[in-house]
């Protein structure tokens, strides 16, 4: 769960969360310029042991300060200070480096984390919007130097944003990361308030995440066929659009990190955990959202190529594709 909102309903959104069982929050320093963790250190006070807390450090929090922000050791000290200070807490569950910045090298990041860890300030540490090469580089150099590798990868991934898929993905499961999904709704496309019927936004409404730089297309003809397929789906099956495409996700062994505005919406997507698609409606999900997975997959992974590997024999051979 990822929490913004005013305090007031931030706190019915809290207690809706933890009432119906969530365990699990998702923040950040930069999140409302440290509000977020203050709110939630006040929310957390006394049952701190029950959740498992996550929060983020790499964007600056000092914009006309170098080193307010980025990747490096002196960053991630003050911000992981500044964050158990907010948060009221002496120890982070999981620590992510919030996005990379192609500055600080691989090692002082993965040297640095570590050194968090062994402190016992940090039980785990993860990665959120990255290359997938820079992830293998950082966990190959740790199992090598003995250091603490990251468990968690945390992207942009939903039914109107599949390109994780490509290479993020497959390295994440080699590396046996958990993985989490930001936006996994499509910025709202895939909520129910957006389709081919109607193409413009609904009275008073905002996309969410219209502000962010890689914001989904609102009124693109492959995410309105999505969102229309969702639907569909949803009505067949009567549950919302949201449950549906929330579902999506925990089929493909992934965690959805929900940020809602009000209560009522935290309830209604932690439904989608009493909604087991069908074999059927998951492919029915995967052709209508499918993408092309390009250069090498796409040529690695045809049945010409395959047969300059193993000739004849294609069809008797136990491969990983």
């Amino acid at each position: 769960m990822k929490i913004a909102a005013p305090r007031d309903e931030c706190r019915k959104i809290f207690d809706a969360f933890a009432g119906a069982g969530g365990n699990f929050i998702d923040t950040a320093n930069y999140y409302n310029h440290g509000t977020s963790e203050t709110y939630l250190g006040e929310f957390l006070a006394g049952d701190r042991e029950r959740f498992v807390l996550a929060t983020k450090y790499s964007l600056t929090m000092r914009p006309n300060d170098p080193n307010g922000g980025g990747n490096h050791r002196k960053n991630l000290a003050q911000s992981l200070e500044a964050s158990l200070k907010r948060l009221k807490t002496d120890y982070i569950d999981l620590y992510w480096l919030h996005a990379w910045d192609f500055t600080t090298p691989v090692e002082e990041v993965m040297r640095a984390l570590d050194d968090m860890v062994r402190s016992g300030k940090i039980l785990h540490i993860g990665i959120s919007d990255v290359p997938a090469w820079i992830v293998a580089k950082a966990n190959t150099l740790a199992e090598l130097r003995g250091w603490t590798p990251f468990v968690g990868l945390q992207v942009q991934y939903s039914l109107v944003e599949r390109a994780v898929e490509r290479d993020l993905l497959p390295m994440a499961h080699d590396f046996r990361m958990g993985v989490t999904a930001w936006s996994p709704l499509g910025m709202g496309v895939l909520t129910g308030k957006y389709s081919n019927a109607n193409r413009t936004r609904p009275a008073g409404g905002r996309l969410e995440g219209a502000d962010h730089p890689h914001v989904v297309a609102l009124k693109s003809d492959r995410s309105l066929a999505i969102a229309d397929a969702v639907q569909v789906m949803a009505d067949e099956m009567g549950h919302k659009p949201a449950q549906v495409a929330l579902s999506w996700l925990r089929h493909k062994g992934v965690i959805p990190i929900i940020g809602a505005r009000k209560a009522a919406q935290v309830l209604e997507n932690i439904g989608s955990v009493t909604l087991d698609l069908t074999d059927e409606q998951v492919k029915r999900l995967d052709e209508i959202s499918a993408i092309e997975l390009g250069f090498p997959h796409d040529f690695l992974l045809g049945k010409t190529t395959r047969e300059l590997f193993f000739g004849d024999t294609l069809d008797r051979v136990e491969t990983e594709v």
